[in-house]
């Protein structure tokens, strides 16, 4: 196992659920976006909490971290609440990417470095149908100020944090429908929790 698998599986190694059972409330919002029957993928979804609140919304629902023990408790979130998801433990480095097969991507607080986050990004557009959404949110640099003051949550690195022009230029071949960095109040179980500055997106394949 990784050194960031396990990582994450001593996050997520309690019994609550590290990021909460709500969804995230930008996704959330996005409802209007969505329709019952839409296959969604949501990579780095830990314990789950977006899947299971897209398959409540009648999306066919896949969903992948690096973590046996998130996807575990993602299984298990889904059964508690009478939804189907295809949980899977994956890299998404190594995962093999479909193409033209899903209607949404939820990418939400996903980080990497640069060129890392690019050929991510890159991925979730491929394997879109034309007209799919990526619905993403991730903390963006200003954030460090917040964190320095006592909010939780985010990366230490600066360099992975996503701001508006770097997403602007990793999704140029997309049609950006919303792109802004908001600050907000996160209150997402115990590990986002206090202001927060973050950049939100929904970028359309063309």
């Amino acid at each position: 196992m990784s050194d960031q698998a396990n990582f994450w599986d001593q996050r997520y190694a309690g019994p609550d659920l590290a990021f909460g059972a709500a969804p995230n409330v930008f996704l959330a919002s996005q409802t209007p976006r969505l329709a019952q029957g839409q296959r969604a993928l949501v990579p780095g979804d830990g314990e789950g909490r977006n899947g299971v609140w897209l398959a409540e919304q009648g999306l066919i629902v896949d969903t992948l971290d690096l973590s046996p023990k998130g996807v575990e408790k993602a299984r298990a979130l889904a059964a508690q609440r009478g939804v189907p998801i295809n949980a899977m433990v994956a890299d998404l480095m190594t995962w093999a990417w479909p193409v033209d097969a899903y209607d949404v991507v939820a990418s939400i607080y996903l980080h990497f470095e640069e060129p890392t986050s690019a050929l991510v990004h890159s991925r979730m557009l491929a394997c879109l149908k034309p007209g799919g959404l990526v619905i993403l949110e991730a903390y963006n640099p200003r954030h460090r100020a917040f964190q320095k003051a006592g909010s939780v949550g985010g990366p230490q690195d600066v360099a992975m944090l996503m701001s508006a022009d770097r997403l602007r230029r990793e999704f140029k071949d997309a049609e950006i429908v919303l792109l802004e960095e908001v600050e907000i109040d996160l209150a997402e179980g115990s590990r986002h929790t206090g202001r927060s500055s973050v950049t939100r997106l929904v970028a359309r394949k063309r």
